[in-house]
């Protein structure tokens, strides 16, 4: 029987010869991942344990984020407790201020996360790496604290959609969009406990911020991973950003899917999750009412990359942001922050009106940096809109592009690039 992408590398790691769906296997994990609202859960749990100690400080990640540069009392205390467990251990990928970003965008930033590996960490969208042809999901805070001290991990393996991807999309449409289609028509459940195998002509015409950004939401669909195919692409970032040697794994011909689904890029057009699920979509087009809005986020381990920031200038560029609204953009990481600048991007942000702040989760999981006030709706490049997400339980969340974002930025209600005239 024929293993999918996903299935090779866990029996791999597994030092098994097969697997198959639904099989119950103890891997060996490449990296552990936490961050400054998960870690610490993890850390406490570690502290019952007989033995203080973790089995290898090279192959964890801290990454203080969500609450970073701290809000609060409680937020200083919890990145205190990682600090000090950072340094006890002497973990080599620790990232504080002035070092951090999006745990999500700086785990493949710094070559952290390769080809073949197995990851785990205590923030659901862990499944981000899978981009780069790795597997990884996201666990407990408990399970994070066992991957620590013993290296290893239980799973159980899951079955998997495979989704070919033809042609190639428009300029306004993006990663996004694709993601968020796909969403639409699965629903929020459809992938559940499953992998989403990316495959087809189309995924050479996505860049990897793109890959980045589909692979981020799996987890939207409910799956355990998504995982894409390691082409040029994907081995010259790994090339670009890591040391490390990277293993390609590719699906058997007679690889056992439990539903497969095309999605032709060139047809796609500019969507938008409304509230209060990400499958509730709608293309730009559909939307006959104007949904007048009071504030945009740009950002997120979702859509904070470079091109993400790129394309959110390229429309602001000469162009205000629409008076009463509030526009905040949130650069992924340092790195990121620092070619934006270079490339003249932040002043473009700041001259059309927005805020530009230091890389943080902040707003998308309604932390700081833009909560929402009752009744009040926010067009936002991040990954959820579930009630309450960033803010107040009356408050509203659409999900776009940072084409879609910035658009909106400018009219003050959701609206494509091309009703500005671009």
């Amino acid at each position: 029987m024929g293993m999918t992408m996903t299935q090779k590398i866990l029996a791999a790691a597994a030092g098994l010869a097969s697997v198959e769906a639904g099989q119950l296997i103890e891997a060996d994990l490449d990296l552990v991942l936490g961050n400054d609202i998960t870690s610490p859960v993890a850390i406490h749990e570690m502290d019952k344990f007989k033995e203080d100690k973790v089995f290898d400080k090279d192959k964890i990640a801290l990454v203080m984020d969500h609450f970073i540069p701290n809000k609060d009392i409680k937020s200083a205390e919890h990145c205190k407790c990682v600090r000090e467990f950072a340094c006890r251990h002497e973990i080599t990928n620790y990232f504080d201020v002035g070092e951090m970003g999006i745990e999500h965008a700086l785990v493949p930033e710094k070559g952290l996360a390769v080809a073949g590996d197995v990851i785990i960490g205590a923030d659901s969208h862990t499944c981000t790496y899978g981009a780069l042809g790795a597997f990884s999901t996201g666990v407990g805070s408990t399970d994070m604290a066992a991957g620590m001290a013993t290296g290893k991990a239980w799973f159980k393996v899951p079955s998997a959609l495979k989704i070919t991807l033809t042609g190639k999309p428009s300029k306004w449409v993006s990663g996004k969009d694709v993601i968020l289609h796909l969403i639409g028509t699965i629903g929020v459940d459809g992938a559940l406990y499953k992998s989403l195998e990316f495959v087809g002509d189309g995924v050479a015409n996505l860049s990897m911020d793109d890959r980045f950004t589909i692979a981020n939401m799996a987890i939207e669909a409910g799956a355990k991973n998504g995982i894409f195919p390691v082409d040029e692409k994907a081995a010259a970032y790994m090339k670009e950003h890591s040391t490390r040697e990277y293993k390609v794994y590719e699906a058997d011909a007679d690889a056992i899917y439990d539903e497969e689904y095309t999605i032709d890029l060139a047809a796609l057009k500019p969507t938008v999750a409304f509230p209060h699920l990400p499958e509730n979509t709608k293309t730009v087009d559909e939307i006959k009412e104007d949904v007048v809005i009071d504030q945009v986020v740009i950002g997120s381990c979702t859509n904070g990359r470079i091109s993400d920031l790129r394309t959110a200038a390229e429309i602001l560029k000469g162009r205000k942001v629409k008076k009463g609204l509030r526009c905040i953009v949130i650069p992924a990481t340092q790195a990121v922050y620092l070619q934006a600048m270079d490339e003249g991007l932040l002043r473009t942000f700041i001259e059309a009106g927005a805020v530009v702040s230091t890389p943080t989760c902040g707003p998308c999981l309604g932390g700081y940096m833009g909560i929402l006030a009752d009744k009040e709706r926010c067009v936002s490049t991040t990954n959820r809109n579930f009630v309450g997400r960033m803010g107040h339980v009356g408050s509203e969340v659409y999900l776009a592009s940072p084409a879609v974002a910035a658009a909106s930025a400018v009219t003050g209600k959701i609206s494509a690039p091309d009703e500005l005239g671009l």
